[in-house]
Parts: structure tokens; sequence; C-alpha cells
């Protein structure tokens, strides 16, 4: 089934589980063209072989077809936990459009699809999955679970942030990050899908709350979600624009080119900044561009799966 004409004809995302398996068998299809190469019909039941750890589950047929070593998995070794946390504020639904296709996402669509793809892959290595959504408010939070009723659950809520509308939904992330933290009381693989765009800048506080999640001992990786094209390197026609701030309503008139350069070079900075902090803290930092498809998002999973213990 083409993804674009489902997209379309849903008017957004009512057969999202269908277009995150898609997502997922596109994705393995492909793996021959990767380091996992000759993983994709058993990656349910082995991960990645980690240097130090007993060599006595490797399967060796399986290093014989791929030359590559991976070890078997047990029942008692699939109980990973994975919290799925989302930035719903208005500057999310950026770029406002009437329908979607594969190739052409906002960023709010890019991280449902992610998200449920991610639940795909979960339900299949029979994993307990959670979710948690915020904007101005703590809007939604599900603990982790690995029952089907849960899943479809799950996916209803992202369908349905996916064509809500929020009109000057500010944020201030860390507050949510604390509240979250407090909540996921098992050790547990997180993924964050954000923007990383702020009411109020405070980068100090957001890395705090990033390292509130760390000393949980959690494992947290950090999608930072954004157009590349339009928000890091301003490439917009140079006729005369109004630039809204979705998130305030404030707006500004102006030629693009008259500011083109010190945008790139603020935002540029900030993007560095933030990939620096995440670093040094160990937060896994992981650019997704909306433009792009969803390769990075499932080779990530792939690396954090096989490294958590």
């Amino acid at each position: 089934m083409n993804l674009q004409a489902e997209l379309n004809k849903t008017g957004g995302f009512k057969n999202l589980e269908l277009l995150a398996k898609q997502v997922v068998e596109g994705f393995i299809a492909g793996m021959h063209k990767s380091p996992f190469h000759g993983f994709s019909a058993e990656f349910a039941e082995h991960k990645i072989y980690n240097q130090g750890e007993s060599t006595k589950h490797i399967d060796w047929k399986l290093y014989a077809k791929t030359d590559k070593l991976f070890t078997k998995r047990y029942d008692e070794e699939t109980n990973l936990r994975c919290h799925l946390i989302i930035d719903n504020s208005s500057s999310m639904h950026y770029p406002e459009m009437k329908e979607f296709s594969i190739s052409n996402l906002n960023k709010i669509a890019f991280s449902a699809l992610a998200s449920a793809s991610l639940m795909h892959i979960l339900k299949k290595q029979r994993d307990a999955v959670g979710m948690s959504i915020y904007s101005d408010a703590y809007d939604y939070y599900a603990p982790e679970k690995g029952s089907e009723r849960h899943h479809q659950m799950l996916l209803s809520e992202l369908s349905k942030t996916v064509v809500s509308k929020p009109v000057n939904k500010q944020t201030e992330t860390y507050t949510y990050l604390h509240q979250i933290a407090e909540k996921i009381h098992r050790r547990s693989l997180i993924f964050f899908f954000t923007d990383m765009f702020q009411t109020t800048a405070d980068e100090a506080r957001l890395i705090e709350a990033l390292r509130h999640l760390k000393h949980k001992k959690h494992e947290v990786v950090l999608f930072h979600v954004f157009d590349k094209d339009k928000e890091l390197t301003f490439d917009f026609e140079n006729t005369p624009k109004r630039f809204i701030d979705v998130e305030t309503g404030e707006h500004i008139n102006l030629y693009p080119e008259t500011i083109k350069e010190d945008y790139e070079r603020a935002v540029g900075s900030y993007f560095d900044e933030l990939r620096l902090k995440c670093g040094q803290y160990q937060i896994k930092y992981v650019e997704a561009d909306i433009t792009k498809d969803f390769d990075k998002i499932l080779t990530t999973y792939m690396v954090e799966r096989g490294k958590f213990k």
C-alpha cells in the first residue's frame, strides 16, 4: 500500500499502526546496506554482541551468514522498559499543513510516526512501553506496559496529538521533564522527541532536567526534531515575509536575507551547545531532520537496545 495515499485518504494518522509497520519493514529491507546486514530476519530474537560479554550465547550460524556477532536472547532478557516523551507545544506543529505525506511531515507528525515505528519494534521484542506528552501542561501519561490493548491506546493518543491544533501552546520543557522523572520508577530507555525551542530560553534549567532523568539511572536519547532547511539554515525566498512566533503570537515583518546570517549564527551556536552539553552528561543526542527518513531513529534504537542492561 502506498504510504502517501494512505495518509491522504485518512486525513491524518488514523492508520498509524499500518504506517509504522511499513516504515519498519522498509528499514529492515534496507539493512543489507547497513552495519546490520543479515540481522533483519532474526532481530527479534537476537541482540548485538558487546565486547566483554560471555561468548557462550553467540549465534555462530548467524555469524557465518553475516560475519557479525550477535547473541541469542532469552525470555528473561526481554524485560526492557521504554518511555517515549513527546513535546506537543505549538512550535512542534510547524510547518502548518493540511495534508501529510510520508516525505512531507511537520515536526509533530514526524515524531508520532517515529514513535509508532519504535513501538512496533518494541512490541516484536516483547518490551514494555510508556508515554508522556506535554505542551503548556502535562497532557498525557501512560506507564510502561506490553499488552496489545495498551499498545492500541498509545497509538490512538499519538494520532489525536498529530491532528490537534494547539494555539499559542507555550512550553517550559524542564518543568515537565522533572515531573516525568519522578513518575518513572524503574530503570528505562527514554526516547525524547522535541525541537528544543522554549518560550523562555533557560538552557541551564533544561539540561538540569535532562540530568534528573539520568540521575534516576535511565538511559536517555534526545531526538532533536527540526526542519533543517527552514529552522537552521533559514532557507526562505528573499521576499517580504511575516514571521510569527506560534507559541506567543508575536510577529516581525522583514526580508529573510537581512537576518539570515545572524540567525544561522545564533541558532547554530544554540544547537552546538545543546549537543556539547548532552555529550558532557552522557545523554545521547540525535539530530532528527523531518525532511529525512526514519532510518537514523530506528538505527539509534537498535544500538541503544543492544547496549541496555
